[in-house]
């Protein structure tokens, strides 16, 4: 509210999150800065998905790429609605290494329940991305890698 300037976009896949979120940002009466829409991640175009003429300065996924099986789609369609210099984050659930074993155990058989795992395969597409000049790459890890934040600045 207080940063005029900023407008966000947002999808999902989910017509009840759709819903859910379209209600907050109609009560915060926000519906002028922040458009959603219903569309899968691998799906983005900032210009097909959204009407606009230039790409993004920041994307964001938070707790979902975990979710999506096509993830380098997801992570490559973002990136290419990503201007040069722009930075992608990533919040997702990481191996709990750092936490006693019962508590990784039953964590990961009740993210089963919603089919969310962790994939290493994500931050190692990430990584390679990285190797191969796309951007830059930082991971930090989140309360004893419970979670962690990547943020890629594309280059």
């Amino acid at each position: 509210r207080m940063r005029r300037e900023v407008h966000g976009y947002g999808l999902d896949v989910s017509t009840e999150m759709l819903a859910t979120a379209t209600a907050h940002v109609k009560s915060r009466r926000l519906q002028d800065r922040i458009k959603l829409t219903h569309c899968f991640a691998e799906q983005l175009d900032y210009a097909k998905t959204f009407g606009l003429d230039a790409p993004f300065d920041a994307v964001f996924f938070s707790y979902s790429l975990s979710m999506i099986p096509p993830f380098r789609e997801a992570i490559d369609a973002a990136l290419a609605s990503l201007k040069r210099g722009g930075v992608m984050y990533v919040v997702d659930f990481w191996d709990q290494e750092k936490w006693p074993g019962p508590f990784r155990t039953g964590l990961k058989r009740w993210l089963d329940l919603f089919h969310v795992h962790f994939r290493p395969e994500l931050l190692e597409y990430l990584q390679e991305l990285d190797a191969k000049g796309t951007g830059s790459l930082a991971i930090k890890p989140v309360a004893g890698r419970y979670a962690y934040i990547a943020t890629f600045r594309k280059l």
